[in-house]
């Protein structure tokens, strides 16, 4: 299984971006997506997921309204679309895939590289 991360890079505080997990090696219509970030020092924490139809999604309150995760079966493929973006959104962002939609880390089975997205003020 692989998972590949891409679309990170430097913006501007206010800027968008459009993060995107190409994934191969599993049946990706039958398995969660979920994005993670983690900021220098700190912990990695919970974003975003979206349950194996795209009918489902759920963010962590420091996104919602500003992230929004979507999927494309046929492509194999999840994104992560981020407006609005803050200094504080900086971190290395991770995409995984497991059987659950939720929040917690150590349910996803599959993670990706990371993607490093960069928000200067």
């Amino acid at each position: 299984v692989q998972l590949q991360a891409s679309g990170g890079g430097l913006v501007q505080a206010g800027d968008s971006l459009r993060l995107s997990c190409a994934a191969s090696g599993l049946t990706f219509s039958s398995v969660a997506m979920g994005w993670f970030r983690q900021a220098p020092g700190k912990e990695r924490e919970f974003v975003a997921t979206i349950n194996w139809s795209g009918g489902y999604t759920y963010y962590a309150d420091s996104v919602k309204g500003r992230f929004a995760i979507s999927r494309d079966n046929a492509k194999k493929t999840s994104y992560l679309q981020m407006n609005s973006l803050k200094s504080e959104d900086t971190a290395v962002y991770y995409c995984a895939a497991g059987k659950f939609t939720v929040r917690t880390i150590t349910s996803y089975d599959y993670w990706g590289q990371g993607t490093l997205v960069t928000v200067s003020s």
